[in-house]
């Protein structure tokens, strides 16, 4: 038997590159591996759950039996990649050599771990995947209070998620604003003034110094000296593409995995798309740039090398609450800012000097206004 296609992860990123590929290639032998328990759902759900009360059993769309037969695949779980061996065209899993025709990375990012100080580390959730998110499900059971680091994206939906399934939320991040680098200060306040509706509460510029158990829960003090009591931590602090074992085996690495318009890494062979890759210099940790990825890689697995292309890539925050569609400037343009609307309802446009549109941040009402916009976006790759 030939040697398969290997795809190493079994999120947004792996299973789609197989769902696209198979359109193309029913033949070709297909093998997936992941480190978690293989079970198919959408990752942007995980911030959406305690709102609609769902548990991981309930955000799960397929067993990986039923993927390997959708996919006419083998698909190996809890299994994880020991190394990479370019020049031989396999990789280890242990101490099993697996040989490859393509190999494949979509192995996603890990979560930053923040040191704190104290005897409650265990009692520190972070939330990146679906057997992640069962833990945090079975641990808050019973609960109320959540203290949640970060103030990013991530962090703001869960703390609209949680706030809208019960829970009393404090927001400990060190920044000014919500979502720094990703939205103009008046969209951020717009967000934060939302968030804030439900009963959530911001502590931004402090740190978590310290988390310690105590009789009535946790006992967690801020880097100003500011002491609050909660139940559980939920660390939402960003992600870090996973490049360790592409470094060790030789691969060219910066903040991702360094590939080009079509995938490749470095080495022959060896593509890599979704939150691990670096494409073309830009790593975005979202779901569509990762579609634009898994339907030009399928191409090129498939016999047809292809490039991929970004067009304009607003990005949609589940903050129902405050609705929020953000556009960031392509990286290397500059622009003027300037802020229509006012409370929850906030149109910030970034146009450069010839007048032309950059970026926008649209909250509330303003969010109608996103089609149009996108029309007159850049492309972050032509």
């Amino acid at each position: 038997m030939s040697a398969p296609v290997v795809i190493v992860g079994t999120g947004l990123a792996g299973y789609n590159l197989a769902r696209e590929f198979r359109k193309l290639d029913s033949v070709t032998p297909l093998l997936l591996i992941t480190a978690d328990d293989g079970r198919s759902y959408s990752k942007p759900m995980l911030s959406t759950g305690f709102a609609k009360n769902k548990d991981a059993d309930g955000l799960s769309m397929a067993e990986p039996g039923a993927m390997a037969e959708q996919l006419n695949a083998e698909i190996r779980t809890h299994t994880r990649i020991s190394g990479i061996d370019a020049g031989h065209r396999q990789l280890w899993l242990g101490e099993e050599a697996v040989a490859y025709r393509d190999l494949v990375l979509a192995w996603g990012a890990e979560v930053i771990r923040v040191p704190v100080e104290g005897d409650a580390q265990d009692a520190i959730f972070p939330i990146n995947d679906l057997e992640d998110y069962a833990r945090f499900r079975c641990a808050s059971a019973g609960k109320t209070r959540v203290l949640l680091l970060g103030a990013g994206l991530i962090g703001c939906e869960f703390a609209n998620d949680l706030t809208l399934g019960g829970y009393q939320v404090e927001l400990v991040a060190p920044c000014e604003q919500v979502m720094p680098g990703l939205l103009h200060p008046a969209a951020a306040a717009a967000v934060q003034a939302g968030l804030e509706s439900l009963g959530a509460r911001f502590h931004l510029g402090p740190l978590l110094a310290s988390l310690n158990h105590a009789t009535d829960g946790l006992q967690a003090r801020l880097s100003d000296g500011t002491s609050i009591t909660c139940d559980l931590v939920l660390s939402a602090v960003g992600l870090r593409p996973r490049i360790e074992l592409a470094a060790a085996a030789g691969l060219a690495v910066n903040r991702g995995v360094m590939v080009d318009r079509q995938l490749r890494t470095s080495h022959a062979h060896i593509y890599a798309l979704g939150d691990c890759a670096e494409v073309d210099g830009l790593n975005l940790l979202y779901v569509m740039p990762l579609m634009n990825c898994a339907r030009a890689l399928a191409q090129t697995l498939a016999g047809t090398p292809t490039a991929v292309s970004y067009g304009a890539m607003p990005v949609t925050v589940k903050t129902p609450v405050c609705p929020l569609v953000v556009s960031p400037p392509p990286r290397g343009m500059q622009g003027e800012w300037s802020v229509e609307g006012s409370a929850g309802n906030i149109k910030a446009l970034c146009h450069d000097a010839s007048g032309a549109l950059l970026g926008y941040a649209l909250t509330g009402t303003a969010v109608q206004e996103k089609l149009a916009l996108n029309k007159q976006l850049p492309a972050l790759l032509a």
